[in-house]
């Protein structure tokens, strides 16, 4: 893992550090809507399989976002498959929303896992009426594949690998 840079951003692979933002960003019910119904995790008595990441700083595969400034953004990661494919993830902060962050982080990565990690194919998927993810999946040239047990999934092929 590297650290990464957009216009806006720095995605930096993450730390133990940045635990309490993590933990932060689970407390909001509205990042946590479509992923457990916007309860707030408590860590203490959470589910350790649920089907959500709940990043600590130990990850290999999760980066940071800041802001140039060092203000805490959100994570995004890129969890590698058993097929040179990886599958791709985001959290932001609801103050960071709409704001074109999770595009512009998201497609850093998926560049980072087509020409670095050599990944084949890049999938994601959010909850079928997370508009706002979707629009990110879209934005950044994923193309929807199907809807299955109300996730949506979108997938991206590197450009240099037959589909």
């Amino acid at each position: 893992m590297t650290t990464l840079h957009t216009p806006r951003l720095t995605l930096t692979p993450c730390t133990p550090q940045d635990y309490p933002d993590f933990v932060a960003l689970e407390q909001d019910p509205e990042v946590m809507r479509f992923l457990n119904g916007g309860k707030p995790v408590n860590r203490t008595t959470a589910d350790p399989d649920a089907d959500f990441l709940m990043p600590d700083g130990t990850e290999p595969h999760v980066w940071t976002a800041r802001r140039h400034d060092g203000a805490f953004v959100g994570w995004f990661c890129l969890w590698p498959d058993d097929d040179r494919s990886a599958e791709l993830g985001y959290r932001l902060k609801r103050t960071e929303w709409g704001q074109g962050l999770a595009c512009e982080g998201a497609k850093v990565l998926v560049g980072w896992g087509f020409e670095k990690a050599s990944y084949s194919r890049i999938t994601a998927c959010t909850a079928a009426e997370n508009l706002a993810s979707r629009r990110v999946m879209e934005k950044i040239g994923m193309t929807y594949l199907r809807t299955e047990n109300g996730e949506a999934w979108y997938q991206i092929s590197h450009p240099k690998v037959p589909t």
